[in-house]
């Protein structure tokens, strides 16, 4: 099976307290990390920090599914950063689309967990997205069909790093019980690939 290539350039923005450009096979995000700062008076939580999530489309102004983006996003962020240890704050992400080939937002979860570690942030774990399709013989692959019609259904998972279990998922399409099994044992092990990706990109002077 053919492996979705991944690429990452980190503190590719100079204002945020982490950044990466991040790539997975043809679609790109930039992602930027800023916090512990300030919170807004109206959001401000006392017992933890308040984690506010954008994202923004390559185009045009932001749509239905980008806010479901945004609040995947934000769910995830909140799950794996310790938030309780900055009470009254807020950690803000900004997440924008270069380009989309079908792994948008399993590209926009990788791409955020790289800037949160940019930025130094205490996080209780790593955590990896992987998407993977059904298409039309009834084969799972990572790399999505060049045409959209041949994609019956699309499965995305996230994994925390330390036991891999599921933080988060999103379907679309139809698909039996089997083809979902299937699927998340497919990006369960694909997880591990992106994680030793994460170790190496954070390695490299």
């Amino acid at each position: 099976m053919d492996e979705v290539k991944l690429r990452c350039e980190l503190g590719v923005l100079t204002r945020p307290d982490g950044s990466v450009l991040f790539s997975e096979g043809e679609t790109t995000v930039v992602a930027g990390i800023y916090g512990p700062v300030e919170s807004k008076i109206n959001k401000t939580l006392v017992e933890k920090a308040c984690v506010e999530a954008y994202f923004r489309p390559k185009s045009g102004l932001p749509g239905v599914k980008d806010r479901l983006n945004e609040s995947m996003i934000r769910n995830v962020c909140e799950a794996v950063i310790a938030v309780a240890l900055f009470p009254r704050t807020a950690v803000v992400v900004v997440v924008q689309e270069m380009q989309n080939n079908g792994q948008l937002i399993s590209c926009a979860l990788n791409a955020t967990c790289l800037a949160l570690l940019n930025s130094g942030i205490d996080m209780k774990c790593m955590y990896a997205a992987v998407t993977c399709f059904l298409d039309r013989s009834d084969s799972i692959v990572l790399i999505p069909p060049a045409d959209e019609r041949e994609i019956k259904g699309s499965f995305m998972f996230v994994f925390d790093s330390v036991e891999k279990t599921i933080l988060a998922s999103h379907t679309e399409g139809s698909f039996s019980i089997d083809q979902y099994k299937d699927a998340l044992s497919l990006c369960r092990e694909e997880s591990t690939n992106i994680f030793n990706f994460f170790k190496k990109a954070l390695t490299i002077k």
